[in-house]
């Protein structure tokens, strides 16, 4: 199929873009590059051996969106290009709203303008809030907690709508947990704008030297050892499921919503300790207050997208911090920057092994 990835140059986009190329499908990318960069294409072609297409396009601009999707004739679409950092969104709800939801508004307008009926989602747990029992299931209550969560939750919303008055519209919408980890390859990864929002390049950077020590937000938390309890799950786990998802519309021409994670809860403090054990190096921390919007803890119950999609996270929390290591220490300033091994030195205590998935310590 032809598939148009809206913010495709991102963190999870980059990653689906090489699980559709890898299967045979071939992928526009849609991307206004405002949290993402373009030297992100040159690297998918060196990871799959195929050159991407790529449009410089806003999702706030309807007009430019049809003719994008009149040009090339897609089959389908998915949709990554969101503003997603929770507390940012309680700074900035007005900006979120326009860009998540209006944003999404002109897409649907657009698909509908040029004839296309399969939509992928990128939806978030954020829907369930602070959910009444862990693990979550899809027909838990969905409650949110902050204006990321709501943004989710509305278009969630608009789009049932949506397939409710065109049965031949079809949507995946995959709740997914904490996507952390790299490309295995050290070519693509996680690469925040300024300080970071999430948890694993954070720790990236205090392991590498760049931040002083780890804030974490909330040591009095309901939980074993007081911290914040969520599903990580291993980004090229999730690009995978984006496929698997998308192949089941096309295969089976009804709508479905499902969790992505691997139905394991982690502390904050477990994840600093694996990701010590994974790169030899210390992440000093310090227990701050907690954070707006942040809830005690919620995984999930990922056998429904087991059940119709066949499909299951696969690496574990040991080999995500190990894939984000190689990411942060092949590249040192993320896209700004070389990458390690071209023109510039590896970071010292790592080494890339072609893809494997084990640093050296030294």
């Amino acid at each position: 199929m032809r598939i148009l990835v809206c913010g495709g140059a991102g963190y999870i986009g980059s990653h689906t873009c090489v699980a559709l190329l890898e299967r045979g499908h071939d992928v526009v990318i849609g991307d206004n590059f405002s949290n993402s960069s373009p030297k992100v294409l040159a690297r998918l072609q060196r990871i799959t051996g195929v050159p991407v297409a790529c449009e410089r396009v806003d999702l706030r601009n309807r007009l430019a969106l049809i003719r994008l999707l009149l040009r090339h004739r897609f089959d389908a679409v998915i949709h990554f290009a969101a503003l997603k950092a929770v507390g940012d969104s309680c700074k900035r709800p007005l900006e979120y709203f326009q860009n998540n939801i209006s944003g999404t508004i002109n897409l649907l307008q657009a698909m509908q303008a040029a004839n296309i009926h399969r939509l992928v989602f990128s939806s978030s747990a954020t829907v369930y809030g602070d959910p009444e029992a862990v693990p979550v299931q899809e027909g838990a209550r969905l409650q949110v907690t902050n204006p990321y969560g709501r943004t989710k939750l509305v278009v969630e919303q608009l789009i049932g709508d949506l397939c409710h008055s065109q049965p031949s519209f079809h949507v995946a919408n995959l709740r997914y947990f904490n996507p952390v980890g790299a490309h295995p390859s050290g070519l693509i990864g996680e690469d925040p704008a300024g300080i970071p929002n999430n948890l694993m390049p954070y720790i990236c950077r205090v392991a590498a030297g760049r931040s002083r020590r780890l804030s974490i937000f909330g040591g009095d938390y309901p939980t074993p050892d007081g911290t914040g309890v969520r599903d990580y799950i291993h980004v090229t786990d999730l690009a995978q499921a984006h496929v698997d998802a998308l192949e089941y519309l096309a295969d089976n021409g009804r709508s479905l919503t499902v969790n992505l994670g691997t139905g394991r809860g982690v502390s904050v403090l477990e994840l600093v300790r694996a990701f010590e054990d994974a790169s030899g190096r210390k992440v000093p921390y310090e227990i701050v207050e907690r954070r707006a919007g942040d809830v005690a803890q919620v995984w999930a119950d990922p056998s429904l997208a087991r059940r119709l999609l066949g499909w299951r996270a696969q690496l574990d929390v040991d080999a995500m911090c190990r894939d984000a290591w190689r990411w942060q220490f092949m590249n040192p300033d993320g896209y700004s920057g070389r990458v390690a091994g071209t023109g510039r030195r590896p970071a010292r205590g790592f080494a890339p092994t072609n893809g494997a998935t084990s640093p050296l310590r030294i």
